[in-house]
């Protein structure tokens, strides 16, 4: 007890859930400072059932949250900081990723099948043969987004196709949709015993069930997906009170953000000006440039998306994002899959002792190719080999996939806007790849700007939950938010040298295209 007397005082505290695609993490900011107190971070299971599947399983998500929550309590109380300051939780989550579960017996029906998952691609088809003119872009105007695999509508369209107990539980009125923010809300506030549904503007943009311009769920396009607009979660701002915590040392403290993780990057990165922009390197590559209070639709085969609406009453501001679906998920798969590595420090090592790729390309088109092609039927392939190449050269090809990939949509993103990005600000696991950083900056020929803290993305979720009215101990206004200090990689190339390395990557992209056809199977392939 005698620790208990020394207790330090560091006023309001802020917490935030940060459920990714391959990890877990709690963390715990103080609300004056934006510092970073303490946290805890758990993997996360991917299963690959099938070629092209990627599933996680409900229950496995939700029991992390709940030990990475114990875990950040215990460290607090190990540092003498009193977790009973903790006024406000926030969530921020891998978007698209979709759940369906029971809810008079709080079950999952089936497992969560993952924005990456590939499964829908005949039911992809199936839609934009029904459209006019047989347009993956048919529902853009209302959606901002294409008719592709990786939202959320498809998935579930796809579940009550093909998934008896969905099926019958839609049927019976006992199902309930969600992405993960949802499911970890609902749970969290008291599940099948008057938990909460509901999302956040920025999550059910992803769905193609959201009109983001009434910013609420579109009957016609329910009835375009053949879903039951019941089903849905209530779609509330992303800061304000959903709910309060049930259970567990945090027990009735509010939730009060909800971001889709790359919202919640772009607010925790501090970007509220329209034309300002940040780049993050998770699973995938995500870049999203504020365009204010307006949705600007994109020619170049961006997405337009809700950025955040911080507060009930406050106007939802809008995004452009050029998405690529494979960035660190490639350092897994040579870690994994390949062996070639046995952790991610160890491929900047290997990277770095060759200094090239002696012309060596890897397209990492294992979910296809989203922005700027959007082409379902590319696959991933290593070009340019010769009997010289070895592992080295694949693993700094694999660095220069990430580069070339965001050049590809930085370049769309100025072609849209008009107006290039003078510097990227940058943040997400990959970017303590210190080398990866400076080709970055190379390929794209301006500085890249990385934070020193670098989980912007918990930041930005719990800055939503901090700023909630009924909380209100973290204040957004430009002159209170906290400096932050940062690392910057200039260009150390000749803008000629790295064209001719963009062009010949292009090539590559190209080769890639067209490799996988829906008409004929190969046994035991679904």
């Amino acid at each position: 007890m005698a620790a208990s007397s020394h207790r330090i005082t560091l006023g309001p505290l802020v917490a935030a859930i940060d459920q990714g695609t391959s990890s877990t993490r709690f963390l715990v900011f103080n609300s004056k400072t934006a510092e970073l107190l303490s946290h805890h971070q758990v993997e996360i299971k991917q299963s690959f059932p099938k070629e092209g599947w990627v599933e996680e399983d409900p229950k496995e998500i939700l029991q992390s949250v709940y030990e990475c929550m114990e875990r950040t309590c215990e460290k607090l109380t190990q540092l003498n900081i009193d977790i009973s300051n903790i006024k406000a939780i926030g969530v921020t989550n891998q978007r698209e990723t979709t759940l369906v579960w029971d809810k008079e017996t709080g079950e999952p029906l089936y497992n969560a099948i993952v924005w990456l998952d590939l499964r829908t691609q005949s039911t992809v088809e199936r839609l934009i043969n029904k459209t006019p003119g047989r347009n993956k872009n048919h529902l853009k105007h209302k959606t901002g987004l294409p008719i592709s695999t990786y939202f959320s509508a498809v998935k579930l369209r796809w579940m009550m196709d093909n998934v008896d107990e969905v099926r019958d539980a839609v049927v019976s009125h006992r199902a309930m949709f969600g992405t993960v923010d949802s499911w970890l809300i609902w749970c969290l506030t008291g599940g099948k015993s008057g938990g909460v549904h509901c999302t956040d503007v920025t999550n059910a943009s992803r769905t193609m069930l959201f009109n983001i311009h009434t910013l609420d769920w579109d009957p016609e396009l329910c009835e375009y997906f053949g879903i039951p607009m019941e089903i849905l979660p209530r779609v509330r701002s992303s800061s304000e009170i959903y709910g309060l915590m049930k259970s567990g040392a945090l027990s009735g403290i509010p939730i009060s953000g909800c971001l889709g993780d790359q919202s919640a990057a772009l607010v925790g990165q501090m970007c509220f000006r329209d034309g300002q922009a940040k780049n993050t390197y998770g699973t995938g590559c995500f870049l999203l440039r504020n365009t204010g209070p307006k949705p600007v639709m994109s020619d170049h085969g961006l997405l337009t998306t809700v950025a955040y609406k911080l507060g009930r009453d406050k106007p939802a501001c809008y995004a452009l994002e050029g998405s690529v679906a494979i960035a660190g998920a490639v350092v897994r798969w040579l870690q994994d899959n390949l062996g070639i590595i046995e952790s991610s420090e160890e491929l900047e090592k290997l990277a770095a002792s060759v200094g090239t790729s002696y012309g060596c390309y890897f397209v990492p088109a294992f979910s296809g190719l989203y922005a700027p092609y959007w082409e379902p039927s590319a696959r991933g392939i290593i070009c340019g080999l010769t009997q010289f190449t070895n592992k080295r050269h694949v693993a700094f090809a694999a660095l220069e996939a990430v580069c070339f990939q965001t050049k590809e949509i930085l370049d769309a993103m100025n072609q849209d806007s008009g107006i290039p990005l003078t510097q990227l600000q940058v943040d997400g696991g990959m970017t303590s790849n210190r080398l990866l950083m400076q080709l970055q900056a190379d390929i794209l020929c301006i500085p890249v700007v990385k934070p020193s803290m670098p989980e912007t993305t918990a930041l930005g979720a719990a800055m939503a939950a901090g700023a909630a009215e009924g909380v209100s101990v973290w204040s957004l206004s430009p002159e209170d938010l906290s400096e932050v200090t940062s690392e910057k990689f200039e260009p150390q190339i000749n803008p000629e040298e790295s064209e001719f390395r963009f062009a010949r990557w292009k090539k590559a992209v190209q080769k890639s295209m067209n490799w996988e056809t829906t008409d004929y199977r190969i046994p035991g392939r679904l």
